[in-house]
């Protein structure tokens, strides 16, 4: 599964789309990531998105 993320001001209009493919994060949680530069009145940001499946951390054992 992919899941996209748009970002829109505050009248609706669409600012950007960012795909955030799977991802498996070095502290062993599941979810999704995805980063990005975007351009909102003639300034450039860098966008980040982050999404943690709670729970999905694997436990080392002892």
């Amino acid at each position: 599964m992919i899941i996209l993320a748009e970002l829109k001001n505050d009248q609706g209009q669409l600012i950007t789309v960012l795909t955030l493919p799977p991802k498996e994060f070095k502290t062993g949680s599941k979810g999704f990531y995805a980063n990005g530069k975007t351009e909102i009145d003639g300034k450039r940001y860098q966008v980040q998105v982050q999404l943690v499946e709670i729970g999905s951390k694997t436990k080392v054992e002892e």
